[in-house]
């Protein structure tokens, strides 16, 4: 698989599967259900052991047992986008057995570190990304110190880094680093999901991640065709039918950023709502309001017809 068809996969959206949990261990065969889910309903690109994925409470077994299960239920179907991370040469082997296991590109979480200087930050990219070079890369960006020319850096050292998953909450701040580090350097995707996919596509951005998906496929492809065709408007209308629940995510600096996608799942009967530590379960009055959203979109799908031509919002 080349470099320009992982670039492609890129310019989509980039789902963030659940981690399922049963007796506390990770419930491998719900997992590769949803995965099956999401492929069956269209998603082509999927990362697991990402943020979703709660990539921070699982321990190095467990994130090698869920690169086996992707790869099984991705198979040739979708294109996967692994989440490593943690120090060097942890995110190396993680990167070598998601290669061994046949996925194509790897997202490097940021590094979570008391002490991160500019040189060290590029550093550590660097030596992950060298160490494999056949394997694609994807830098997850959420610190708004990191700049253009440390992008560009990376870029020179390590051409097998080929996407940037901007997730600062700052549109102005992502269209000057995207125009300073080069439009088609990398491939920009909205790091921030569904809420800032519309500000950031008008900047640039031809992709999007999302959490969301793992619920409701057929809202977050509906956005990105919007976003494709040029149809904001359309985009405005879907942003709205969602807005509730992505707030609720985001709620008490996104604290239940995952337990609001597991507690859909679980009244959808798809896995357990399960959640380990620093995480938590929702509390009662979120689930009724969770059950409500979902009622709501299982009985109006009239923002979901693909418009016609004449409907389309042209952009000048």
């Amino acid at each position: 698989m080349t470099f320009s068809h992982l670039r492609s996969a890129l310019a989509d959206v980039v789902a963030i599967p659940v981690t399922p949990y049963k007796n506390g261990a990770v419930d491998l065969s719900t997992f590769k259900i949803l995965l099956r889910r999401l492929i069956d309903n269209g998603v082509t690109t999927i990362t697991p052991n990402g943020n979703t994925s709660e990539f921070y409470a699982l321990t190095a077994a467990e994130r090698r047992l869920l690169i086996e299960a992707s790869s099984e239920a991705a198979g040739d179907e979708a294109t996967l986008l692994l989440g490593v991370g943690h120090d060097i040469q942890t995110a190396i082997t993680d990167v070598r057995l998601g290669r061994d296991a046949g996925i194509p590109m790897a997202m490097i979480h940021q590094p979570t570190h008391p002490h991160i200087s500019a040189a060290g930050w590029v550093e550590y990219h660097a030596e992950i990304a060298s160490a494999v070079p056949e394997t694609a890369f994807v830098l997850y960006i959420r610190n708004e110190w990191v700049t253009a020319p440390m992008l560009v850096e990376l870029s020179d050292r390590c051409p097998n880094i080929i996407g940037i998953k901007y997730a600062v909450p700052d549109p102005t701040q992502f269209a000057r680093i995207r125009d300073l580090a080069g439009a088609d350097r990398f491939v920009w995707i909205a790091g921030l999901a569904e809420p800032y996919a519309l500000s950031y596509a008008a900047h640039g951005a031809t992709g999007f991640t999302s959490g969301l998906v793992n619920v409701n496929p057929e809202l977050s492809l509906a956005l990105r065709d919007a976003l494709r065709n040029g149809n904001y408007s359309l985009a405005g209308s879907l942003l709205a039918r969602i807005s509730r629940f992505e707030e609720m995510r985001a709620e008490h600096r996104s604290a239940n950023n995952v337990s609001v996608v597991k507690e859909a799942l679980a009244q959808l009967d798809l896995c357990d709502r399960s959640i380990r530590p620093p995480s938590r379960e929702v509390d009662d009055s979120d689930r009724t309001e969770i059950a409500e959203i979902l009622a709501d979109w299982a009985t109006s799908h009239n923002l979901l017809a693909t418009p016609r031509p004449s409907e389309k919002t042209v952009v000048t």
